[in-house]
């Protein structure tokens, strides 16, 4: 698949303004490899966390006091997670608000339903569709051989943020990107499928004798129809997946039995 960096359409301020983030931390070679192709089309400014946070998912840090560090021009590091990073970027960092977020890349994909509620990268996306920046969340997918398409992924989300600077993004939503490694057979708009996690706890013993315990992963599987995130990456196809902030179940509230709940209640 050949992808080429469309150039965006100025905004009233000069070039674009991308905000990049991740939950892996800053300094790793994915978001590196992607701010510099980004760059091309528009400042870019990384604030990211200072290590690893996977799996933060939303959570924001309100008990411990955060430090920021410039690490070098327009990359910034923050103590905390996904969250706070998107915080710090918008009222700290940031001369004003970004046009674009790109959370990414991440090594690894993030499918399923399960995936993105559990997602420090994908919380990222969705922390900036809160806050009304159009968002979207990058993860890859290891080829065969277990590498991840690094260049080629960087290269198909800058085409992908060109089009996004161009035509923007449906309010209140956040893009779930996921890059299978090449030869990719083209793109699809997808829903979330299901991809089941079944984690083995291990336990083991430190040298005091005390016993400590990691929660694995397993063997996921995959489960959904074709229009699934997880099929269509299965199939070699890049998913492009719209997530709403709003998690309103709408054919539940006007369901029977939640009306059921309701009439339960008696006033006291």
């Amino acid at each position: 698949m050949k992808t080429t960096v469309r150039r965006p359409v100025a905004s009233r301020f000069g070039r674009p303004l991308i905000l990049l983030c991740n939950d892996d931390g800053y300094f790793r070679p994915e978001i590196q490899i992607l701010f510099r192709r980004l760059r091309r089309i528009g400042r870019t400014v990384i604030v990211a966390p200072d290590r690893e946070r996977s799996a933060a998912s939303l959570a924001v840090t309100l008990r411990q006091p955060l430090r920021l560090n410039k690490m070098k021009p327009d990359v910034w590091a923050v103590d905390g997670t996904p969250g706070d990073c998107v915080y710090f970027a918008l009222q700290k960092i940031l001369p004003r608000r970004p046009d674009l977020l790109i959370s990414g890349m991440n090594p690894g994909p993030n499918l399923g339903q399960q995936d993105v509620h559990y997602s420090g990268t994908v919380a990222a996306a969705l922390q900036g569709a809160f806050m009304g920046v159009p968002s979207m969340a990058v993860s890859i997918i290891a080829g065969p051989e277990g590498g991840y398409p690094l260049e080629f992924a960087a290269a198909v989300v800058a085409d992908l943020a060109g089009a996004a600077l161009n035509g923007g993004l449906p309010p209140g939503t956040a893009l779930n990107v996921n890059i299978p490694a090449p030869p990719v057979r083209g793109v699809r708009i997808t829903k979330l499928g299901w991809k089941f996690y079944d984690p083995e706890i291990i336990e083991k013993r430190d040298p005091r004798n005390a016993v400590y315990y990691w929660i694995g992963t397993g063997r996921p599987r995959h489960e959904g129809d074709d229009e699934t995130d997880v099929r269509a990456t299965d199939a070699g196809y890049i998913s492009l997946t719209p997530l709403h902030t709003d998690l309103t179940d709408e054919a539940a509230r006007r369901s029977s039995r939640v009306r059921k709940l309701g009439r339960a209640f008696k006033n006291r």
